[in-house]
């Protein structure tokens, strides 16, 4: 019963557009961060050395420096001790970080997990088949 030539049509439609939908998802969440929050959370990470370094040269690529800012950003946020060990953020800036700019980071940071886990399910459901 793995087949999915067994399945209904619209179950095989979700399992496998599922993960392209939730991709879409993401990147239209990751835009609206990007333009709408992006200075916000550079401001509050202003004294960490990546957004130092990088950040203002990220800033001014357009949409695509957004995305990768913003990608950054919530790793840092996120998964801070491994940022805080190499040094490229400051413990008081996770500290003081925003709270409603840390749940939109962890948002974000959960859909494209959802995602990534759904896809990984879809494919190994069609490797069955």
């Amino acid at each position: 019963m793995t087949s999915i030539d067994c399945w209904s049509p619209w179950v095989a439609i979700i399992v496998t557009g599922g993960p392209i939908l939730l991709a879409c998802v993401s990147i239209v969440f990751n835009l609206y961060l990007s333009r709408r929050h992006l200075d916000a959370m550079m401001e509050a990470m202003k004294n960490s050395r990546y957004m130092y370094i990088w950040g203002t040269a990220w800033r001014r690529q357009s949409w695509f420096g957004g995305f990768v800012l913003i990608n950054k950003i919530a790793g840092m946020v996120v998964w801070p001790k491994a940022y805080i060990r190499y040094g490229e953020v400051a413990y008081m800036d996770i500290e003081n970080f925003p709270l409603h700019l840390k749940r939109l980071l962890t948002v974000y940071v959960v859909i494209l997990l959802v995602s990534l886990s759904w896809m990984a399910i879809a494919v190994m459901l069609l490797s069955f088949r």
